[in-house]
């Protein structure tokens, strides 16, 4: 059952600084397109930066596939802002062309053209481009195209100083030890997140081809495929395909196996994918190796420990050295009824939920415990808002339904909440609490619920178009008082040097690039 934390919060409550610098960044991806919801089938615009070397603007695996970057920041306001400024300043240089506002690209057909991401003509651009046509050769190009919102989140190092009561300056071991111990708690209930904001209930009929249909899709007029009660297709195995992490040996018990593990992986040929072929016909590679993943961030999971890369290093030596700095939240779906993909009481509720996977006992997990787990999450993936929905508690034998386990999930988080208000002297994280509890007594209140009432009465393409353009319209007339334009159209041009300098400074073949190198850009 869940530990009983009131003493804890109660410890809490008396130094409430401690959680003082929480340190937030935001990845919004999306698909760029025509304004008749067709994929834009165009060039990274040149006006918005280089995608390889632009620090905010980039590209995911196509051309097409946006991805906005927030600084990282302890100001929730300003995180968002930037945000907005970002989906502004491209709104103001691709005035013919709209941003999907959901998770899943519907209207794909045979004559969709997907057009890799491409970087430039630098080993490093090849790099990434490379890696993006292995994922395509490995998974398909469409499943690829599906877009996210990425939370990355940190505690201070205040909070685990004090929480794991310690005195030495070597914060490396017992910070990665916190942060393995939320991770394993975010799977454990991290199903709460899409239950709540997942927004991704229908599918295309192109993401069903060849899997094995359990559940009994129905279909609107569209033709689009849809489950009554599912919350988020995007991050099951009809969507986003991967790798399975339970085969990888990859349990998030200790640092030191997690590295080995994801070492292992990195380093072991699959089978699968030597039948692939490193290079096609003409010699030009089509995957950077052939193993079991081409780089770290081929690993796809929930939740990610990460550490910040420097120059010339790869994740798992930056987590060598330094440990785990802080986590990835990819369970999110694009929020449709926010223009930049999420919303402020999203952010929130975050926060308060991944504190609380922090202060909770976190048992070490084996292969059993992590079955569970996943058993729990494909529920509420696919059945979330079904009426008495319950879930698994400690074994298969023992079930609670969502209302129960909710209940007092919430009553902790909303202490949280006070003293997270306290801080900031507001009652916004509590405020944020409170509305986000009334969506399981009513599952309608959930964005799940929300979505399939337009894309059942009125249609998915409509409903999509409509918002585009209206979000569209937003970030136009926010352009005239967009406090970050200079910066950007500063760093449009200093990525377009960077790339032409990283260009101009290679001295070795493409060929002998990748076989001397260790070390890949994502």
């Amino acid at each position: 059952m869940i530990q009983d934390i009131s003493k804890k919060i109660t410890w809490l409550k008396e130094h409430p600084e401690i959680f003082k610098g929480i340190a937030r960044g935001i990845e919004r991806e999306t698909l760029r397109i025509q304004k008749n919801g067709n994929f834009s089938e165009s060039r990274h615009p040149f006006l918005i930066g280089s995608p390889l070397t632009h620090q905010w603007i980039t590209t995911d695996f196509s051309e097409n596939l946006l991805e906005f970057v927030t600084p990282v920041s302890n100001n929730i306001d300003y995180l968002l802002s930037f945000l907005k400024d970002l989906h502004s300043f491209v709104a103001s240089k691709t005035l013919n062309e709209r941003m999907w506002p959901f998770s899943i690209p519907y209207f794909y057909n045979e004559n969709t053209k997907i057009k890799i991401a491409e970087y430039g003509t630098s080993n490093i651009g090849k790099i990434k481009t490379t890696y993006r046509t292995g994922l395509k050769y490995r998974y398909g190009d469409l499943v690829n195209t599906i877009s996210g919102v990425h939370y990355n989140f940190s505690l201070p190092l205040k909070f685990w100083k004090y929480w794991k009561k310690q005195k030495n300056q070597n914060n490396k071991d017992y910070v990665s030890s916190g942060y393995l111990s939320l991770i394993r708690n975010y799977y454990r209930f991290g199903w709460i997140i899409p239950y709540l904001f997942g927004a991704s209930p229908a599918i295309s009929s192109y993401f069903l081809k060849n899997k094995n249909k359990k559940y009994q899709f129905k279909k609107n007029k569209e033709s689009i495929f849809y489950l009554p009660w599912s919350t988020s297709l995007r991050i099951s195995d009809i969507g986003y395909t991967n790798t399975k992490i339970i085969d990888l040996n990859i349990l998030f018990n200790d640092l030191n196996s997690y590295i080995q593990a994801l070492k292992n992986a990195i380093e072991t040929p699959s089978e699968k994918f030597i039948n692939i072929g490193l290079k096609n016909i003409k010699g030009e590679f089509q995957q950077l190796n052939t193993n079991i993943l081409q780089m770290e961030n081929e690993l796809y999971t929930q939740i990610r420990p990460k550490s910040k890369t420097k120059n010339g290093e790869s994740l798992v030596e930056a987590l060598k050295k330094r440990g785990i700095e802080y986590v990835e939240i990819r369970s999110l779906d694009i929020n449709p009824f926010s223009s930049i993909g999420i919303s402020k009481n999203q952010i929130l509720l975050l926060d308060l939920f991944l504190i609380w996977c922090a202060l909770i006992d976190s048992p070490k997990m084996n292969k059993t415990d992590f079955l569970l787990t996943k058993k729990n999450w494909e529920k509420i993936i696919f059945e979330g808002r079904k009426p008495n929905q319950t879930i698994y508690i400690n074994n298969q034998k023992e079930t609670k339904t969502l209302v129960e386990i909710s209940e007092i999930i919430f009553k902790d988080l909303n202490q949280i909440a006070s003293i997270l208000d306290y801080n900031e002297n507001n009652i916004l994280y509590q405020k944020a609490c409170k509305e986000i509890m009334l969506y399981f007594k009513n599952p309608e209140l959930t964005y799940s619920a929300r979505f399939l009432k337009y894309f059942i009465n009125i249609g998915v393409k409509k409903t999509g178009l409509n918002w585009a353009n209206k979000y569209h319209e937003q970030f136009i007339n926010r352009s005239y008082l967009n406090n970050h334009k200079n910066i950007l159209e500063k760093e449009v041009i200093l990525s377009h040097n960077k790339q032409k300098e990283i260009e101009e400074s290679d001295i070795l073949s493409f060929e002998d690039y990748i076989k001397n190198k260790k070390i890949f850009p994502c």
